[in-house]
Protein backbone atom coordinates (compact mmCIF):
# COMPACT_ATOMS: atom_id res chain seq x y z
CA UNK A 1 0.00 0.00 0.00
CA UNK A 2 1.26 3.06 -1.37
CA UNK A 3 2.25 5.60 1.85
CA UNK A 4 1.74 9.41 1.17
CA UNK A 5 4.20 11.46 3.94
CA UNK A 6 4.30 15.59 3.16
CA UNK A 7 6.64 17.65 5.83
CA UNK A 8 7.86 21.42 5.46
CA UNK A 9 4.84 23.13 6.92
CA UNK A 10 4.97 25.94 9.60
CA UNK A 11 4.02 29.12 10.78
CA UNK A 12 5.66 31.99 8.15
CA UNK A 13 5.11 36.07 8.01
CA UNK A 14 3.49 37.17 4.80
CA UNK A 15 5.85 37.99 2.05
CA UNK A 16 8.06 34.75 3.26
CA UNK A 17 8.82 31.23 1.45
CA UNK A 18 8.42 27.50 2.94
CA UNK A 19 9.16 24.44 0.67
CA UNK A 20 7.11 21.29 1.48
CA UNK A 21 8.48 17.61 0.59
CA UNK A 22 6.31 14.89 0.17
CA UNK A 23 7.41 10.93 0.22
CA UNK A 24 5.70 8.34 -1.48
CA UNK A 25 6.18 4.59 -0.51
CA UNK A 26 5.81 1.55 -3.15
CA UNK A 27 6.47 1.66 -6.89
CA UNK A 28 5.48 3.22 -9.86
CA UNK A 29 6.59 6.95 -8.64
CA UNK A 30 8.04 8.02 -11.82
CA UNK A 31 4.93 6.63 -14.01
CA UNK A 32 2.24 9.13 -11.98
CA UNK A 33 1.74 12.76 -12.07
CA UNK A 34 1.54 14.14 -9.25
CA UNK A 35 -0.33 17.14 -7.23
CA UNK A 36 -0.15 19.68 -4.02
CA UNK A 37 -3.58 19.98 -3.23
CA UNK A 38 -4.94 22.24 -0.16
CA UNK A 39 -7.50 22.60 1.64
CA UNK A 40 -9.02 25.72 3.97
CA UNK A 41 -11.23 25.36 6.47
CA UNK A 42 -14.72 25.31 5.49
CA UNK A 43 -13.38 25.18 1.51
CA UNK A 44 -13.04 22.07 -0.43
CA UNK A 45 -9.89 20.63 -1.28
CA UNK A 46 -8.38 22.13 -4.15
CA UNK A 47 -5.23 21.22 -6.67
CA UNK A 48 -3.27 23.70 -6.65
CA UNK A 49 -0.04 22.46 -8.70
CA UNK A 50 0.43 19.30 -10.92
CA UNK A 51 3.97 17.74 -12.74
CA UNK A 52 3.34 14.46 -14.95
CA UNK A 53 5.75 12.09 -15.48
CA UNK A 54 7.73 14.07 -17.97
CA UNK A 55 8.00 17.07 -15.59
CA UNK A 56 5.29 19.12 -17.47
CA UNK A 57 3.73 21.71 -14.51
CA UNK A 58 0.33 23.27 -13.91
CA UNK A 59 -0.38 25.63 -11.67
CA UNK A 60 -3.71 26.89 -10.43
CA UNK A 61 -4.38 30.87 -11.31
CA UNK A 62 -4.51 31.67 -7.49
CA UNK A 63 -0.33 30.21 -6.91
CA UNK A 64 0.90 30.79 -10.44
CA UNK A 65 4.38 32.85 -10.80
CA UNK A 66 4.56 32.25 -6.48
CA UNK A 67 5.07 28.81 -6.17
CA UNK A 68 6.84 26.04 -7.96
CA UNK A 69 6.56 22.02 -8.28
CA UNK A 70 9.33 19.46 -8.70
CA UNK A 71 9.98 15.93 -8.39
CA UNK A 72 13.00 13.27 -8.02
CA UNK A 73 12.11 10.42 -9.06
CA UNK A 74 15.48 8.81 -7.22
CA UNK A 75 13.79 9.73 -4.05
CA UNK A 76 10.38 8.76 -4.94
CA UNK A 77 9.65 12.81 -3.57
CA UNK A 78 7.77 15.97 -5.18
CA UNK A 79 8.64 19.71 -3.68
CA UNK A 80 6.17 22.45 -3.89
CA UNK A 81 8.54 25.19 -3.13
CA UNK A 82 6.30 28.23 -2.05
CA UNK A 83 7.17 32.25 -2.13
CA UNK A 84 6.15 35.14 -1.75
CA UNK A 85 3.16 33.62 0.32
CA UNK A 86 -0.09 35.63 1.46
CA UNK A 87 -2.57 34.82 4.17
CA UNK A 88 -5.07 33.29 2.04
CA UNK A 89 -2.22 30.35 1.05
CA UNK A 90 -3.30 28.93 4.65
CA UNK A 91 -4.17 25.57 4.57
CA UNK A 92 -3.66 21.91 5.02
CA UNK A 93 -1.72 20.89 2.41
CA UNK A 94 -1.47 17.25 0.80
CA UNK A 95 -0.22 15.64 -2.54
CA UNK A 96 -1.34 12.93 -4.32
CA UNK A 97 -1.28 12.02 -7.80
CA UNK A 98 -2.95 13.94 -10.11
CA UNK A 99 -4.10 14.57 -13.98
CA UNK A 100 -4.17 10.91 -15.25
CA UNK A 101 -2.94 9.27 -12.29
CA UNK A 102 -5.32 7.37 -10.02
CA UNK A 103 -5.35 9.13 -6.43
CA UNK A 104 -3.86 7.38 -3.26
CA UNK A 105 -4.94 6.89 0.41
CA UNK A 106 -3.98 10.99 1.74
CA UNK A 107 -1.64 11.28 4.16
CA UNK A 108 -2.18 13.71 6.67
CA UNK A 109 -1.17 16.82 5.20
CA UNK A 110 1.44 19.87 6.91
CA UNK A 111 -0.24 22.52 7.82
CA UNK A 112 1.29 26.28 6.07
CA UNK A 113 0.21 29.21 8.39
CA UNK A 114 0.66 32.64 6.92
CA UNK A 115 0.30 35.45 9.11
CA UNK A 116 -0.19 38.96 8.03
Amino acid sequence: QVQLVESGGGLVQAGESLRLSCTASGSGFSNNAWGWYRQAPGNQRELVAAIGSRGTTNYADSVKGRFTISRDNAKNTVYLQMNSLKPEDTAVYYCNAALYSVPRTWGQGTQVTVSS
